[in-house]
């Protein structure tokens, strides 16, 4: 269950070496934003290593610099022999990107003789053309299991401000959402930038898993396990899906065609979030 990815520079071992203690369901071990292009060489040599030695059990997710830069491919010629989980490549903005992106990671998994297909992508959606496109993004190749909103970059390419309200990217949280689920795959929101402002987290996460996404990023350990437990099917919701399905069963027993839970009729729609929210419930219980 993915419902916290944390971002952890590549460039410092202190915070890589304790990477698996912070909380997070999954982490981004960064090789773009949070690296000076003069350390570039050396964060790829310390993520390499440390994912070959250090063993992690969270899902290990390295973002890489995007296509248009110098970087990208030395920094997958790397990291995929040591086998993350997943590759996020940023600035996507078309399909394009993602098969390029895709190609190469092939290419590289048939020379280290791995299972074609081992690796997944992630793609980092961070501009309006990027937004425009997101379902050609999310369908672009069977690698792509989820997409991701970043929200700080976004709004420079908007030219407008980034706020605590979040107004300004309320039409991009709803076309991803909608680009993923029509694709199939999970979607991820945007880190909450002020590490101080919990209470304004949680309701900025709140409201993103009302649109629909699957989790949130986050840039501070401290976020996560708000993160974590805005993302997680309360107790009451657990019970609710247990009792829907022992309602279907009963009615199923007893002959009977039209089931109602709680006076309301259980249709297809209740049955599916309950399905959902009790796979939830299975997967915390089970770790990664």
């Amino acid at each position: 269950m993915r419902r916290s990815m944390l971002f952890l520079p590549g460039n410092s071992p202190n915070i890589l070496l304790n990477a698996d203690f912070l909380g997070s369901d999954s982490i981004i071990l960064d090789l773009e934003d949070a690296v000076a292009p003069t350390e570039k060489d050396s964060a790829r040599i310390l993520v390499r290593n440390a994912i070959k030695s250090l063993e992690y059990t969270r899902e290990v997710i390295v973002r890489i610099n995007p296509v248009d830069s110098p970087y990208w491919k030395k920094d997958l010629q790397a990291i995929v022999p040591v086998k993350p989980d997943m590759i996020m490549p940023t600035k996507v903005s078309c399909s394009g990107d993602v098969k390029i992106i895709a190609e190469y990671i092939e290419m590289l998994e048939k020379e280290c003789e791995m299972e074609v297909g081992s690796i997944s992508i992630i793609p980092l959606i961070e501009t309006a053309l990027g937004v425009e496109n997101a379902y050609e993004i999310a369908s672009a190749d069977e690698r792509v299991k989820a997409i991701f909103l970043g929200g700080e970059d976004l709004t420079a390419d908007l030219r407008c401000k980034r706020t605590k309200e979040g107004q300004e990217i309320f039409y991009a949280r709803s076309r991803m959402v909608m680009a993923a689920r029509a694709a199939g795959v999970d979607v991820y929101d945007t880190p909450w930038t002020d590490v101080e402002d919990y209470d304004g987290l949680i309701k900025d996460a709140g409201f993103a898993k009302s649109l629909g996404f699957s989790g949130k990023a986050s840039i501070s350990p401290r976020h996560i396990p708000f993160i974590n437990e805005v993302f997680s099917p309360t107790e009451e919701e657990i019970q609710y899906a247990k009792d829907v399905f022992e309602t279907i069963e009963k009615a199923k027993a007893e002959g009977k065609g039209v089931v109602s839970l709680r006076g309301k009729m259980i249709d297809a729609p209740i049955v599916a979030r309950a399905r959902q929210v009790l796979e939830a419930a299975e997967a915390m219980k089970g770790g990664r």
